[in-house]
């Protein structure tokens, strides 16, 4: 299948790599299903492009590339949610803000990770309630502060 996007124009997305979103991502409960694919080789950074609008993208990545200790409360109701047996089937990513001609101030959304069943294609964005994380995590300078070792 191909679908047409604002970014990337007309991409082919195997129907296999398609991943379920049943309730959505917060602010866009209409669409219901992403592809995912890196933005470069070698860059740590993702598109989670909607395939039922074009208009509709997040630039994602993995939270431990931002803050190594970070850790999501996976509950047995939400490996149930996911189809999951245990929590090696899932990977974690977090949205990321990148503000325009700004990028040195990009952020990540710490409070709303988006939990994906890679086996079954199946996810869903939670809330957590960790309050020593932020939904505005400066993402470069806990990135120096990780590569420096202190």
């Amino acid at each position: 299948m191909e679908i047409t996007t604002v970014r990337f124009g007309t991409i082919p997305v195997q129907e296999d790599k398609v991943i379920l979103f049943p309730k959505g991502i917060l602010g866009f409960s209409r669409n219901k299903r992403y592809v995912l694919f890196p933005h470069g080789q070698g860059s740590p950074f993702y598109w989670l492009q909607s395939v039922e609008d074009g208009a509709v993208a997040f630039v994602v990545m993995n939270p431990r590339l931002v803050k190594s200790d970070y850790t999501v409360d996976i509950q047995e109701a939400l490996l149930q949610e996911l189809g999951a047996g245990d929590v090696s089937d899932l990977e974690v990513m977090c949205i990321v803000t990148i503000p325009p001609n700004r990028p040195e101030n990009m952020t990540i959304n710490l409070l709303g990770p988006i939990v994906i069943n890679v086996k079954k294609r199946c996810a869903t964005q939670i809330i957590t309630s960790e309050e020593k994380y932020s939904h505005r995590h400066p993402i470069l300078a806990d990135a120096q502060t990780e590569l420096s070792g202190q």
